[in-house]
């Protein structure tokens, strides 16, 4: 099928032998032991790469990595399908009227240092995830208390049903006591999951070993890989050859071009996952120009997503005909009108709302020329790709969108200061297992930093409060939810361009390789070496 436009071409610089280059180098600087084992034997390390980088050792910043990486662990985790379930709390009850919430610890769990994993422990680093703007910060909560060593209460001022998907988020992991400095601060990391940090350099790398004094059950042996390393690499197409080379045996975020060449691969696997992610062009609705709602539906009407996700994303499937993928069940309703490509619509939207065309061909509000600037960043090594996709289908619908790409904290920056006019970014809605909880914080009525900006409805407010608040019956859920999906969806304070599949390029011997579509662990415990 054709779609009327061409990729464009990747930045200047970045080529094969410019990633090559930028490979060898970081091994040459010692970066991390990337050599692999030679013949038979079994590799020492399993190498990751990937572009995430340990900003800070604050939970709020990099504990995502350290949830991956199996390091720390939270109070309560999440199944593939977002719902509750143990983690260092081995059960836990609710009060009947929906105020008290009762945990009971896992008795055995320790800490890295050799301590006990204590409910006052669990209780201290549950209070410092409570600093706003922290998402524990938006909990109802009145007291976090221990009761005794191995239990512990959490009391509401008001029945809070999301408390449970709040307590698995990356930002409230526990840490041991110790970690902590005189101010506050992390110091160092001492967690309780199945692996330690043995070394730890800022932005770029992180070593693991294996905890064998962590509390798995006597029927599960030890886990076979026994030590991991992590390196930061900023191009998708160093990732790529460094796992085509031998120098890593798992590559998270891979790009296009690297992918197609990599399934020819005869000693590289790839591994895939559809997450509940979506690619979104949020906007300031706070500019005159894109206050007007026809402006935000005439800017999604110009974009050709399948076009985009089959030549950019390599699958037209992943075309997003609403905010959340059909992963998402209880939240993707398929018989909402979908978005589609209406250049003709389009224009007619633009004129009504005073958009008129210049000499240059170009429209702008009220007789006046615009250009719009989109931000975006490489963590994700489609986006700066789609960025340009979406410039160029802008531009012939007379819409003028400057690139701009920076750093992913760019976004909420440009949000808070108010700067921000378009943002292109990858938008994880099970960043809280349940999405209401991620859905409220990103189009509440302040807005949120990868969601609403100058934008909000009171229906939608209202309905996810309701479903955060109690647990609704199906029908009343389900019509909750349907409120929420269909004002984004006629009002688009985000605009959706596709769904999200991850792939991870896996050296063959590498086994029991599996994704968490929640991107919440590796699952490394469950990996094990071919000899072959």
């Amino acid at each position: 099928m054709k779609h009327g436009f061409k990729p464009a071409p990747p930045p200047q610089g970045c080529t094969r032998r410019a990633a090559l280059q930028t490979a060898s180098a970081c091994i040459t600087a010692g970066a991390a032991p990337w050599a692999l084992a030679q013949g038979g034997a079994v590799p020492a390390t399993l190498q990751i790469v990937g572009p995430w980088e340990f900003t800070s050792l604050s939970p709020a910043s990099s504990g995502f990595m350290l949830l991956n990486l199996q390091v720390c662990e939270t109070l309560l985790g999440a199944s593939d399908n977002g719902r509750p379930q143990p983690a260092l709390a081995e059960r836990w009850q609710v009060s009947a009227d929906g105020l008290a919430w009762q945990f009971t610890l896992r008795p055995g769990a320790r800490f890295h240092n050799g301590n006990r994993v204590t409910a006052q422990a669990v209780v201290q680093s549950l209070q410092r995830a409570q600093k706003a703007p922290a998402l524990l910060s938006n909990a109802p909560i009145t007291a976090i208390t221990a009761e005794g060593d191995g239990a512990l209460r959490i009391r509401l001022a008001r029945p809070h049903n999301a408390l449970a998907a709040q307590l698995a988020h990356y930002s409230t992991l526990v840490l041991a006591p110790e970690s902590y400095g005189a101010d506050g601060k992390v110091q160092r990391i001492i967690g309780s999951g199945p692996y330690r940090i043995a070394k730890l350099v800022p932005p770029q790398q992180v070593e693991t070993e294996a905890f064998d004094d962590y509390d798995r059950p006597a029927s599960t042996p030890a886990p076979a890989i026994r030590s991991v390393a992590y390196l930061a690499a900023g191009r998708a197409e160093t990732r790529a050859l460094m796992v085509e080379g031998g120098q890593a045996h798992l590559a998270y975020g891979l790009d296009p071009a690297s992918l197609r060449r990599l399934k020819r691969h005869a000693k590289v696997g790839i591994s895939s996952v559809t997450l509940p992610r979506t690619v979104i062009v949020k906007l300031n609705a706070t500019l005159p120009g894109l206050q007007d709602v026809r402006v935000r539906q005439a800017l999604s009407l110009s974009i050709d997503r399948a076009g985009i996700a089959q030549a950019l994303m390599g699958d037209e499937a992943l075309a997003a005909t609403q905010l959340l993928p059909p992963t998402l069940a209880d939240w993707h309703h398929p018989t909402l009108p979908p978005l589609r490509h209406d250049p003709e619509t389009a224009q007619r939207l633009l004129r009504e709302a005073g958009w008129q065309r210049h000499a240059d061909g170009l429209r702008g509000p009220d007789g006046q020329p615009l250009t719009l600037a989109i931000r975006t960043f490489l963590d994700r090594p489609e986006l700066p790709l789609v960025a340009t996709a979406l410039q160029e289908q802008w531009r012939l619908a007379g819409i003028a969108v400057k690139v701009q790409i920076g750093n992913s904290g760019d976004i909420p920056m440009g949000h808070r200061d108010g700067t921000l006019q378009l943002a292109l970014a990858a938008r994880n809605y099970t960043n809280v297992p349940d999405p209401a909880g991620t859905l409220a914080g990103d189009f509440s009525a302040q807005g949120g930093d990868w969601g609403a900006m100058g934008w909000h409805s009171d229906a939608v407010v209202q309905a996810l409060a309701e479903l955060m608040r109690s647990t609704p019956d199906a029908r009343r859920a389900q019509a909750l939810r349907a409120t929420v999906t269909q004002t984004l969806q006629d009002e688009l304070p985000v605009i959706p361009i596709a769904w999200y599949r991850q792939h991870v390029a896996v050296n063959r011997r590498l086994q029991g390789v599996s994704l968490d579509p929640l991107e919440r662990n590796y699952r490394l415990t469950e990996m094990h070496w071919s000899n072959a």
